[in-house]
């Protein structure tokens, strides 16, 4: 999803060089609200329905060669897009895919320590383009759009919290949430709390309970809406997860969290400050490309050190 929510920054360039092209964003239709203010068609893409399987790929490539695509830019790089890509070369038609570095970032786990850091994702989804023949400079960061407040009239500071990932050495540690989120209410006017379903809504509601100016979103506004309230909050503070691209389209400033991945791995939200990230140097990080590993210490010392006082002394320099 984080993939899907850094692309429009490439395709803001891209449109911006070539205003006449006509772009097609094969994608699922719950990512179109990441797409907002870009003049681009869809191609919906149904992942648990009828385009699962390898044949539904390739029905998906028949829609597509019908709308008269006439070349494919494959940012995604996985079997179902290499399934779709397949299917248009043996009709003639260009394909440029996406070089993610892989072996690069490889080397950078089995090295550890400090590194350079590596191509960002947002420019290797412009270098796809460029290997199709466009010539364009990488995009500059998201201007501030005007979008509605779903939460009413805003007063004071707004604060944005997304303390949660798929995995947990991307997800801020369950013991230092509520401390952080009960430091937010005492300072800041309003605190949005971002997340899902199940464990994450609990916690959210509970917090909602529990401050009264603690709002839980979920259940509240959608993707679209979410977006919506982002781009009213003053500061948001996120792990390494969708909900920091999500910001960066709307360029409200991020202060991000960083345990088991880095930054220099070519994810950090485009436009997001680098001083604004929080991580700690450790011999044993980054220990993984998308956080899936398991903590070889069994602490996740990475994250358990990034106190509280610590990320509101970070949000205190952003919106001072």
């Amino acid at each position: 999803m984080g993939d899907v929510a850094m692309l429009p920054h490439a395709l803001r360039a891209l449109c911006a060089a070539y205003p006449e092209l006509k772009v097609t964003v094969a994608t699922q239709a719950m990512f179109k609200p990441f797409f907002r203010g870009l003049d681009v068609d869809f191609l919906e893409v149904k992942v648990k329905a009828e385009h699962h399987s390898a044949a539904g790929i390739w029905r998906l490539a028949r829609e597509a060669r019908r709308l008269g695509v006439d070349a494919v830019a494959d940012v995604h790089d996985v079997l179902r897009s290499q399934l779709f890509d397949l299917s248009m070369c043996l009709h003639g038609i260009r394909v440029a895919r996406i070089r993610k570095g892989r072996d690069e970032k490889r080397k950078v786990l089995q090295s550890g320590g400090d590194f350079a850091p590596l191509k960002h994702s947002v420019v290797r989804y412009c270098d796809t383009f460029r290997r199709l023949g466009f010539e364009f400079e990488d995009p500059s960061p998201a201007v501030k759009p005007v979008m509605a407040n779903p939460m009413g009239e805003k007063k004071g500071l707004w604060i944005g919290f997304a303390p949660f990932s798929a995995h947990a050495g991307k997800t801020y540690p369950e013991a230092l949430q509520e401390p952080l989120v009960e430091l937010l209410a005492a300072r800041y006017d309003r605190v949005f709390i971002h997340g899902g379903g199940g464990k994450e809504q609990e916690f959210a509601e509970r917090m909602e309970q529990r401050f009264e100016n603690v709002t839980a979103l979920f259940g509240k506004v959608r993707f679209a809406g979410e977006l919506e309230v982002m781009s009213h909050e003053d500061c948001l503070i996120s792990m390494d997860s969708l909900a920091m691209h999500m910001a960066s389209l709307v360029a409200t400033p991020v202060v991000s969290i960083w345990g088991a991945t880095h930054p220099n791995l070519g994810f950090l939200g485009w436009g997001c400050r680098p001083e604004d990230v929080l991580q700690d140097a450790l011999p044993c990080r980054p220990c993984s490309v998308f956080g899936a590993k398991p903590c070889q210490y069994g602490d996740y010392r990475c994250l358990t050190g990034i106190t509280p006082e610590r990320i509101v002394e970070q949000i205190e320099k952003v919106v001072r």
